[in-house]
């Protein structure tokens, strides 16, 4: 095995010699291995920003979000010790405590997306009718619908309409408001407009038509597929309350919290923690409706 990772070593050595004196290489990186990093971290980087984007949260720094999971943790955990009296319980608790907060901010973001994709099809239709009957510029249009839209997308209308009152630049305007946004049927209406506004052409009337209904049918799937998950997602409650009520009573009964304590007692609440949270990440993913993925993103 030392024999083999010393010619490794040696066959790596006589390449970069090599590639320095004979090819004339003078800066020699795995360049391979870079370029996939570097690939690699942007896309983390894009999918975070949009994330906190769709939630609302755009000036938010992950290290915030780290903070409040801390505190969460803390707080969970010294809860836990002082019920149950023992620290891997407490630790457990407080790890599955301190993703409330990104669970939170998750259901935000589906908030804020599910009244995107409601509005969009109106907004659409609003934007046709200016573009076509009215005659009114497309930017004109755009902005003008924008300051009518529901309030958690006005911001983002309204970041745009600034950049394009300083600039007249339609295209930079249309990036803040896609980046903004970060919604797949806002890069849709925004790559129809700006393209209808750069090369003009006269079917700009049917292409919104076709896009607003097409929005308008994967509005009402969605709501049908909520709509008959809602029996579901309120018993899912269950999965967690009936566990730890019954971990209360148990204070109360025999023992009580000295039961707790023992290592049988330690190890039956880190199962029943393990149990109810595997139950609930089940649940919640079998019940989960899949989100439209992002095209024009960039």
């Amino acid at each position: 095995m030392i024999a083999v990772l010393v010619a490794a070593v040696g066959a790596l050595g006589v390449h970069l010699l090599y590639s320095r004196v004979v090819l004339g290489h003078r800066n020699i990186s795995l360049t391979a291995s870079e370029s996939i990093i570097t690939r690699g971290t942007e896309r983390a980087s894009g999918w975070t920003t949009d994330w906190l984007a769709q939630a609302g949260l755009g000036d938010l720094r992950w290290r915030d979000v780290a903070a409040v999971c801390s505190a969460m943790f803390m707080l969970s955990g010294l809860l836990t010790y002082a019920v149950f009296g023992g620290i891997v319980p407490a630790m457990f608790a407080g790890f599955a405590t301190a993703t409330v907060p990104p669970l939170v901010y998750r259901q935000r973001r589906r908030r804020r997306l599910a009244a995107a994709q409601e509005a969009w099809p109106r907004l659409i239709e609003e934007i046709r009718v200016l573009t076509g009957s009215a005659g009114t510029s497309i930017p004109q249009a755009l902005f003008q619908v924008g300051r009518r839209a529901p309030i958690e997308l006005r911001d983002a209308f309204d970041s745009a309409h600034r950049e394009w009152l300083l600039t007249t630049d339609f295209a930079r305007s249309i990036d803040v408001l896609k980046h903004a946004l970060a919604d797949p049927t806002a890069d849709a209406a925004c790559e129809t407009l700006l393209t209808a506004h750069q090369i003009g052409g006269v079917d700009l009337d049917q292409r919104l038509i076709d896009l607003s209904e097409d929005r308008l049918a994967d509005v009402q799937g969605r709501k049908d597929a909520r709509a008959k998950q809602a029996g579901a997602r309120f018993a899912r409650a269950f999965v967690l309350i009936v566990p730890l009520g019954m971990a209360m009573v148990g204070l109360t009964i025999g023992d009580g919290r000295a039961a707790y304590q023992t290592t049988g007692g330690q190890i039956a609440v880190l199962v029943g923690f393990s149990i109810m949270l595997s139950c609930w990440l089940w649940a919640g993913r079998i019940m989960t409706i899949p989100s439209e993925q992002r095209v024009f993103a960039r």
